[in-house]
């Protein structure tokens, strides 16, 4: 007999999120892996939600009216650009490999290709995270180039790999 699936929901978001994702992202074990800085206020998540626009979706996955993960995707603003969007995302540590990931990733390519007809998704993950390019591989996402030295993470600078998927024309 199986255990039964958690209840996860997929909502936008909101004010009443702020708290909970400013507690996801300074997870030490979160905040190592995504390009925030540690000890964000719930204030800079604030000003990131008055900034909201209808080119950024920003989701959140919630269990039990706790924030387990979060994801940003964003079009880009320039014309020539427009087609294109990139995304970030956090899931909380005991939540991982649980199908929290999958569950914004779908919501979010959902609203990608139907929505804002992006036909380009990009998006940064360290080199060394195994777990991500996994999810990302079962979305579609290629490897399209590693960039050495990207970022500085525990006092070392790591390389990264540049991933994008291409939606197909139907």
């Amino acid at each position: 007999m199986h255990a039964p699936e958690p209840h996860i929901v997929i909502q936008r978001f909101g004010e009443t999120h702020l708290e909970g994702v400013a507690a996801l992202y300074n997870d030490p074990a979160v905040c190592r892996q995504v390009l925030q800085m540690p000890f964000q206020s719930v204030e800079a998540w604030r000003n990131k939600l008055v900034t909201d626009n209808e080119r950024r979706l920003q989701l959140v996955a919630v269990h039990g009216g706790e924030v387990i993960g979060q994801l940003g995707l964003e079009q880009y603003p320039r014309v020539r650009r427009a087609h294109v969007g990139s995304f970030g995302m956090g899931v909380a540590p005991a939540w991982q490999g649980k199908g929290v990931g999958s569950r914004l990733l779908a919501a979010a390519l959902d609203v990608a290709d139907n929505w804002m007809n992006l036909r380009r998704v990009e998006l940064t993950v360290y080199a060394d995270n195994e777990a991500a390019h996994h999810l990302y591989r079962k979305f579609g996402f290629e490897v399209e180039g590693r960039m050495r030295d990207y970022a500085l993470r525990d006092g070392v600078f790591v390389d990264t790999l540049s991933m994008a998927r291409l939606r197909q024309s139907a």
